[in-house]
């Protein structure tokens, strides 16, 4: 389906973001966080890959990882990072990447502008957003490896609610 309209992206690998990312011509931001907690839950560790729940304290409180968890979820943003870079080096694009483990930032009030909202470069997510829409400048934000950023909202992801 795909293949036609980015011929150089075979259908099945059109799926994943980093293989459709450079076939974007239209002026695109990507907001997301390096640490994706309903992919934590649901891909990355799910019940089901851990029977013997390893995972299950690091999934609950983040501050609780050990060192090969850490280890492992910072491998994972450093992919996501890498699968952006071509895409965030354009001066069209802008990205909000932040350190948080959350999901969906831009649909809840407390993450998307309030005081307390999760900050890079001191903009927050809405102000990074308006930044790259009116194109008041540079909209390129990528936070350091967790747990550096003291503005997040971490989340804990409940079966099918955050």
């Amino acid at each position: 389906m795909f293949a036609n309209v980015f011929s150089n992206c075979f259908s099945l690998q059109c799926f994943f973001p980093q293989n459709v990312l450079p076939n974007i011509q239209t002026p695109t931001f990507i907001l997301n966080t390096a640490y994706d907690v309903w992919q934590l839950q649901e891909s990355l560790a799910p019940r089901t890959a851990d029977p013997r729940g390893l995972w299950q304290s690091c999934k609950q409180n983040y501050a609780s990882c050990n060192s090969n968890q850490l280890q492992f979820l910072n491998g994972f943003r450093n992919e996501m990072l890498n699968a952006v870079k071509g895409f965030s080096g354009s001066g069209q694009n802008g990205v909000f990447i932040n350190s948080c483990f959350a999901h969906c930032q831009s649909e809840r009030q407390d993450t998307w502008y309030s005081s307390n909202s999760p900050r890079l470069g001191n903009k927050r997510i809405a102000e990074a957003v308006g930044d790259w829409f009116f194109e008041r400048g540079n909209a390129k934000y990528t936070d350091c490896a967790y747990p550096c950023d003291g503005t997040c909202h971490h989340l804990v992801f409940k079966g099918r609610h955050l």
